[in-house]
């Protein structure tokens, strides 16, 4: 048996298959282990070793479809990349209440993001913020030099914002490039033009440059939707009350807020992750937005009653995506996740985004609301449970309704139920 070591010399040089013999001599893997790592789907293993390092396979996701959406009149499919049992099937519910209403109305602003350029030991930092201000144009000329194909379309930067910030290693003036990013998410553009203007900032300032960066708080790049749930299909305006009652939870207690927000997010990941775009941009952007709104942790929806006693929600948050670029032109299933979707721009997608995710809050409210979210959960993970102790066909179906039956979905339960169909008792 090789020795255990993860120093391994030269191990980014080594093919995805001898890495991955590496990596199963290390860890003991098995022969059936090792193929499933080694399995790249719709992806060719030379394409998957192109897009990060040390690359010894793949791992696949369940890609799903949530259907009924009306986007500002349009029928839409929605995919989506989660793992999660019930996400795709409330949202769909959700969707299919709210056409009922009208369907689901976006709105969303231009594709800007923010580039962050950071100056300290600046003598006179107000006087220097206003320096740079004098300076917008130079400023915005350089930035727009490193990227002629951005301008071509219509992007580039557009404005320059300074501010003096208080920090523990005393004032700092931090210069805030807006670019506008078209159909692009934007960081390479954004990061490229942020170091470009840094020694021209020194020059002008007689202060020290450091980070040159994208911010994922993107406040100026924002989605928004509105939909109107008819009383009669929740149940009746006690219904309506109860979920208005459960968003007033989260408004005003952030440990609520917290889960509240992950639910919009279960929905907006999925579609974000199954187009090829970067989750963790979008959901740093969404959480830091909720608290950047209130000027506290707080909800990025909001739920009240119209005149004839109707539910209607609206959300609100950053959508940092594209449809070009990245992983969503090199991974062949997001490129038709965008295709299904129909969007042709990042900001049709952003609203796309924005309406999935005002669906999947409101599904958890009133699941909540009502019944309680585990009795729609219990089905689907009790499905994965009777799998996972070996039941197959039509045992997972008994074993499911027996455990869904009990109210306990858990693995020795499910044994036990195997156990006792197989031996005929």
């Amino acid at each position: 048996m090789m020795k255990r070591s993860s120093e391994v010399s030269g191990f980014y040089k080594l093919s995805p298959e001898e890495r991955l013999k590496y990596v199963a001599e290390f860890a003991g893997l098995t022969e059936e282990e090792v193929k499933a790592i080694a399995a790249t789907g719709s992806m060719k293993i030379e394409d998957v070793n192109r897009m990060i390092e040390n690359v010894i396979g793949t791992f696949e996701l369940p890609f799903g479809i949530a259907t009924h959406f009306r986007i500002n009149g349009e029928d839409r499919l929605i995919p989506m990349a989660i793992e999660e049992p019930s996400v795709v099937a409330a949202a769909s519910k959700a969707a299919k209440i709210a056409r009922a209403g009208g369907g689901f109305h976006t709105t969303s602003t231009e594709p800007i993001m923010i580039g962050q350029v950071q100056i300290v030991d600046v003598p006179d930092p107000h006087g220097a913020r206003l320096k740079i201000l004098e300076k917008k144009e130079e400023i915005l000329a350089l930035a727009n030099e490193q990227d002629p194909v951005l301008m071509k379309f219509g992007g580039g930067a557009k404005d320059v914002e300074v501010r003096v910030i208080d920090s523990p290693r005393g004032k700092m003036v931090i210069v805030h490039l807006l670019v506008d990013c078209r159909d692009a998410m934007g960081a390479n553009a954004v990061n490229t033009m942020a170091e470009a203007v840094g020694p021209y900032l020194e020059r002008i300032t007689g202060g020290r440059v450091y980070l040159r960066i994208i911010s994922n708080l993107a406040i100026y790049r924002l989605a928004r939707a509105r939909a109107v749930f008819p009383k009669e299909e929740l149940g009746g305006e006690d219904v309506v009350d109860a979920v208005i009652e459960a968003w007033a939870f989260a408004a005003a207690d952030p440990f609520r807020c917290a889960t509240h927000n992950k639910g919009i997010m279960n929905g907006v990941s999925a579609v974000v992750r199954a187009t090829g775009n970067d989750t963790r941009a979008v959901e740093a952007g969404a959480h830091s937005y909720a608290y950047f709104k209130h000027g506290h942790y707080g909800p990025l929806t909001y739920y009240e009653k119209d005149s004839d006693g109707n539910l209607v929600g609206t959300i609100e948050l950053p959508v940092a995506v594209g449809i070009i670029g990245g992983a969503t032109k090199v991974h062949p299933v997001a490129r038709a996740a965008i295709k299904i979707l129909g969007v042709k721009s990042a900001r049709e997608l952003g609203e796309v985004l924005a309406a999935v995710g005002l669906a999947q809050n409101f599904a958890a409210l009133r699941a909540l609301a009502t019944e309680g979210i585990q009795r729609g959960h219990m089905a689907l993970h009790a499905r994965n449970i009777a799998a996972m102790v070996g039941a197959v066909g039509e045992e997972i179906d008994i074993l499911v309704q027996k455990m869904v039956e009990m109210k306990k979905v858990r693995m020795d339960i499910a044994e036990e139920l195997l156990k006792e169909l197989r031996s005929g008792k």
